[in-house]
């Protein structure tokens, strides 16, 4: 490992906004050092659109930089592209590299070159397109870090929020919640909140599924069957978890106030309310891989890329988080 922590950012899909946050990002210093994993050509061509003077000084395997990039310039990690970019215009040819920016980053993580990685957003869409099987960054770096259960939360300021499960339709969420994947998933979020973030006895906060938490089981018995049976055996253990609370009252500052996180049964329960209150500046983080692993909270953006009028808001909250998990980790140990 470099003297200062070195982190990896990947800019996601090359037509989209991913290369221009990360040039806008360079303008300022950052308190580490920051390497693109990204096309060297890419950048530049997008620099030059923007009218942004930043210089790209390529590194690599063998030649990391130990110190910060001073403003104005971005470390580049060169990974060719297949075709060129026109911002805005997806590119099925580019799928594999944009997997290889991935795939370099998180490998460097395991290999102790990279503290952490950062992740602008991809286009799912395209890479399944190109014929690659594809459903995330979650599921992918699941798979490169043989990781067998990872867990979605999303962070801003006062709040973070946890799934127990991701992208399910509802059908099938309920039967989806089980008591051993309610039980792996706590246990990961009350590892990470512990080990990554440096809250020595987390609080957590578990939502009910149903409304009014399933009301006594008059309007459901999943709290009864799984949930509440769950929580109680793992409270044995020594965690602080309250709950199954209705989803309706718990965000709301009474409960919120003294807790580190809120565990939600599906998507659409906990992202919108943390959406709602920091938008632009939230961050996805992936608990349960032996990495760290951020990302911003917003899509490719096709329609913005190359235009200037974008927010690097929610990148920076992104690095901000990674550099504090990996301050917390090195605290720990």
């Amino acid at each position: 490992m470099s003297t200062s922590p070195l982190f990896a950012l990947t800019p996601g899909e090359p037509a989209g906004i991913g290369p221009d946050l990360c040039l806008l990002l360079a303008r300022e210093a950052q308190p580490h050092p920051l390497v693109a994993v990204a096309s060297r050509e890419l950048l530049a061509g997008r620099a030059t659109l923007l009218g942004l003077d930043i210089t790209l000084q390529e590194v690599g395997p063998g030649q990391w930089p130990s110190a910060p990039a001073a403003a104005g310039t971005l470390y580049v990690w060169d990974t060719p592209l297949a075709a060129a970019v026109e911002p805005g215009k997806l590119n099925q040819a580019n799928a594999a590299y944009v997997l290889e920016t991935l795939t370099r980053a998180g490998k460097g993580c395991l290999e102790g070159h990279f503290a952490g990685m950062i992740t602008a957003p991809v286009h799912k869409g395209v890479i399944n397109e190109a014929g690659i099987a594809f459903s995330g960054h979650t599921e992918f770096l699941a798979d490169l870090t043989h990781t067998a259960q990872v867990v979605m939360m999303l962070a801003t300021r006062g709040l973070r929020v946890a799934l127990v499960t991701t992208h399910l339709p509802l059908r099938q969420i309920a039967d989806a919640i089980t008591p051993d994947r309610l039980e792996r998933v706590t246990r990961i979020l009350h590892a990470d909140l512990r080990d990554k973030f440096g809250i020595a006895n987390p609080r957590i906060l578990v939502c009910g599924l149903n409304p009014h938490a399933g009301e006594g089981g008059h309007l459901g018995h999943e709290e009864i069957d799984v949930i509440e049976p769950t929580l109680e055996r793992l409270r044995t253990e020594g965690m602080q978890l309250i709950g199954p609370l209705p989803a309706d009252t718990l965000f709301t500052p009474k409960h919120l106030e003294h807790c580190d996180a809120v565990l939600a049964m599906y998507h659409d329960q906990g992202l919108p309310v943390l959406k709602y209150k920091g938008f632009g500046a939230a961050v996805n983080v992936t608990l349960g891989l032996p990495i760290i692993r951020t990302s911003v909270d917003h899509g490719t953006a096709l329609d913005l890329a190359g235009t200037g009028r974008i927010d690097s808001g929610s990148l920076q909250v992104a690095l901000e988080t990674a550099y504090q998990m990996a301050e917390a980790g090195v605290a720990r140990h």
